[in-house]
């Protein structure tokens, strides 16, 4: 083995001789191998590489508009049309006002896509039973004469909240996305039902607000420069990109001395890079640890208790709501003294698994450490009360007075946004019902029966099941919504849903369950303004690059169609080109935002535009230097550990008004255990975003897929490195290739989530897709997506 890589020769030499049985011993051992894995990161030297063009070659900087956290600069060689090459941002780094915005593992496989020889080419119909993907040709004008004919059909039938633009965006996340080309157009032909929430922090999104009155309750990375504690608890931006930048100011927080600890069933790519210390924990438990941590910071007299008494509802028993009774308070819970059990750290350790004098130590540390930033990813909110998960979070930040303050960090759900641009593109819905996008398969089934307690919104009762989707540029129809076996009996019943219309670039698992499917374009084929999620203080010039290949349209000019069919077409345009849309959004961007914006042409010409700020943005920073003029936007004015509307709700043993550990269904905890004893997680893999890619052949190279399991369980069930294994439980079965490690934690099993459903002539699945597992029963609060939340059994095939 070379000795040019240290960290594959202490990967290989060190840790493969550790049994990660005892975790008390295991957790020393990523210390060592993070700390190398960052060094070599942050002390490699990098000058900035010019691009050259060859001879007759146009570089064209352009922007993936996917569904990715991220935005990175894509640089297309572009020769007599054809984009022959493609390379990515050039500087060098180092001003943390302008980060280099450069192309993950996935960015640099965008050629390998638009050239895909599995590329839908043309508009096609289906002509086998639905799910089966057989399909025929059609003209441009059969597939938009019958669009426009079934959705007149279909809302004159039923009425117009029997429409449904589903949930996702796919290759489509930009100004005026196939998904809100569909809505616009059924706005104006009457209305759709509406959904809220996202499957992505669906939970966190909800919870937040009960505690801080918002969902932003993070910083910008900036701040991270001053922080002296980094604490990234389910967190894992190397490979899932919360904005381009943010692995920089990771990478300079650890030149700056900021020691980082990751918090996560897994031993990450993020663990491996950034962290002084890796910390396993067993899925759906974060909440025992934290508690525990709260324990050792009340017992031990190390909380902010200034911070807790002026800015805080609800930590003890003299700043209780009124009616409320003082042992319902943050501090009683956590002593014991109502329940009769001090949540201790040893209390925790046989809940959560990690020691309990780790836990100790960590609370300490993060209470005694002056900045220190708890960031939380979303993961682990994906499961059965992600809603604790938190607000958990969001409370230890508060005992420990880490919230306003630079280099801390509020927790929770960790939105922050103050770099805008105008997005042109509009509609007015006149449907108000609404309905929790999780829950979209419930409002085919037995949306007539939906109430208030499922989260329906804005009307009493639906008059109407869904029976029409348009499911634009996303997989979520089929791939990425829970229990896949369920969806697609649901899916299979035509008298159910009536009419599918799927947008894509590739024959997706969803897209064999068109009635009509249209082939799409690509980020090369468009015009459009990249935006990072809501973490990044820039956005980068979307330019298209080479005309759309074969017969594939953008969904506006598709929409814009049907909308002339059905005679609302000037209402629909306005009389604009995509083109147009972008040029109107620079224009209203520089008049309604920000003056310093750029013109059209210069932002083109620059390809990126950096926001200037003066400081960091100091997530709650108004409300901690001024309470009285700038109160939280709860009622009570103040941060609410304890929540009142959420006691005023009833359901305290799933809804509790302050953040605690509930067992799980399907956790550690549950009986179920003995008949599938593995608990199952996914993650977001470095091969992907989300589902997109899975078809390319380049990123299966960079990134099997396949199952992570620890060596004891592994040994268990006769299972080496390698081997073919069967994963199921009650509501579904797959196969896949195990990969025997010992960065799982033992009694965990992890498939990457967004491998494409690919059933054998018996239905079971091939590929490894996680959500022939998952379950559809939604978390309480939110009714949001519980994905992490599976037991299943594992045996070698």
């Amino acid at each position: 083995m070379s000795e040019k890589n240290p960290l594959k020769n202490l990967l290989a030499n060190k840790m493969q001789r550790r049994t990660f049985l005892k975790w008390s011993g295991a957790i020393g051992l990523p210390v060592i191998a993070g700390g190398i894995g960052t060094k070599m990161l942050i002390d490699r030297k990098e000058e900035a590489k010019v691009v050259v063009a060859k001879d007759s070659e146009k570089i064209i900087s352009t922007c993936s508009i996917n569904n990715c956290g991220g935005r990175c600069v894509i640089k297309a060689h572009v020769k007599d049309g054809v984009v022959v090459r493609v390379s990515t941002d050039t500087q060098a780094g180092g001003d943390f006002a302008t980060p280099p915005l450069r192309a993950c593992v996935r960015g640099r496989n965008y050629r390998n896509m638009l050239y895909h020889p599995d590329r839908l080419k043309y508009p096609m119909k289906r002509v086998g039973k639905r799910g089966e993907g057989k399909f025929k040709r059609i003209s441009w004008e059969e597939a938009i004469e019958t669009i426009a004919s079934e959705v007149k059909r279909i809302g004159d039938k039923y009425g117009p909240e029997s429409r449904y633009v589903n949930y996702a965006s796919g290759q489509s996340w930009g100004l005026h996305g196939g998904k809100n080309a569909a809505r616009k157009l059924l706005s104006l032909t009457g209305g759709y039902l509406n959904y809220r929430n996202d499957y992505s922090s669906g939970a966190g999104n909800v919870a937040t607000p009960y505690t801080y009155g918002t969902n932003n309750s993070g910083s910008s990375f900036d701040t991270l420069l001053h922080s002296k504690l980094i604490i990234l608890w389910g967190q894992n931006p190397s490979e899932m990109i919360f904005s381009t930048p943010y692995r920089e100011y990771l990478m300079q927080a650890k030149k700056n001395g900021a020691k980082i600890i990751v918090i996560d069933p897994r031993y990450t790519d993020t663990a491996i890079a950034f962290a002084d210390e890796w910390i396993p924990i067993l899925p759906t438990t974060d909440n025992a640890m934290m508690d525990a941590m709260g324990y050792v910071i009340i017992t031990e007299k190390l909380q902010d208790q200034a911070f807790l008494d002026k800015y805080c509802i609800g930590f003890d028993g003299e700043h209780m709501p009124d009616g409320v009774a003082k042992q319902e308070s943050l501090k009683s819970y956590l002593l014991g003294e109502k329940d009769g059990t001090p949540k201790t750290p040893e209390w925790a350790e046989k809940i959560c698994r990690v020691p309990a004098e780790k836990i100790r130590e960590i609370a300490r540390e993060y209470a005694k450490t002056k900045q220190a930033a708890l960031i939380q990813g979303w993961a682990a909110q994906r499961q059965a009360y992600g809603e604790q998960f938190m607000r958990g979070g969001a409370q230890l930040a508060c005992l420990t007075g880490n919230v306003g303050k630079l280099g801390g960090w509020g927790a929770g759900t960790g939105y922050w946004n103050r770099s805008n641009i105008v997005f042109p593109f509009s509609y007015e819905n006149p449907v108000k019902a609404s309905i929790p996008c999780f829950l979209w398969t419930q409002a085919v089934e037995k949306g007539t029966e939906m109430t208030a307690a499922d989260g329906l919104e804005g009307t009493d009762k639906l008059k109407t099941n869904i029976k029409l989707i348009f499911n634009m540029a996303g997989n979520m129809l089929i791939n990425q919504h829970s229990d896949i076996n369920k969806t697609t009996k649901l899916l299979e019943d035509e008298s159910k849903v009536e009419f599918i219309v799927v947008s894509d670039i590739f024959m997706t698992p969803s897209a064999k369950y068109a009635d009509i499917l249209l082939p799409g374009t690509t980020f090369f084929e468009r015009y459009d303004i990249g935006v990072p999620w809501c973490f990044g203080d820039y956005v980068v010039f979307g330019e298209k690059t080479i005309d759309p290949l074969y017969e594939c349209r953008n969904e506006y000019d598709v929409f814009a169609e049907v909308a002339d069919k059905l005679g609302v077409k000037e209402k629909y345009t306005e009389g604009r080109t995509i083109l147009d849309l972008v040029k109107e959004s620079v224009e209203r961007t520089r008049k309604e935002i920000d003056p310093n914006f750029p013109t059209f042409e210069e932002f083109r010409k620059q390809g990126v535009h950096h926001f200037k700020y003066d400081s960091p943005l100091i997530g709650f920073k108004d409300q901690i230097d001024d309470i009285e003029k700038k109160p939280f936007e709860t009622p009570s004015g103040k941060i609410e550990l304890f929540s009142k509307a959420l006691w005023d709700m009833d359901q305290h043993d799933e809804i509790p008004a302050i953040a605690k550990y509930i067992p799980s269904w399907e956790g550690p905890e549950d009986p179920l255990k003995e008949k599938y004893p593995l608990q199952l997680i996914g993650w977001h893999y470095k091969r992907r975003c989300h589902s997109t890619y899975d078809n390319q052949s380049w990123l299966e190279e960079a990134a099997k897929q396949e199952m992570w399991l620890n060596p004891k369980d592994a040994e268990k069930r006769g299972i080496k490195n390698g081997d073919r294994a069967q994963v199921f439980n009650d509501r579904g079965s797959l196969m896949i290739d195990v990969k025997v490690t010992p960065r799982i934690t033992p009694g965990v099993a992890g498939i990457p989530q967004g491998a494409w459903y690919t059933p054998d002539k018996d239905g079971l699945d091939q590929r490894g897709s996680l959500n022939v597992l998952t379950s559809q029963r939604p978390t309480p609060l939110a009714k949001s997506n519980p994905q992490q939340t599976n037991l299943v059994e594992v045996k070698k095939a």
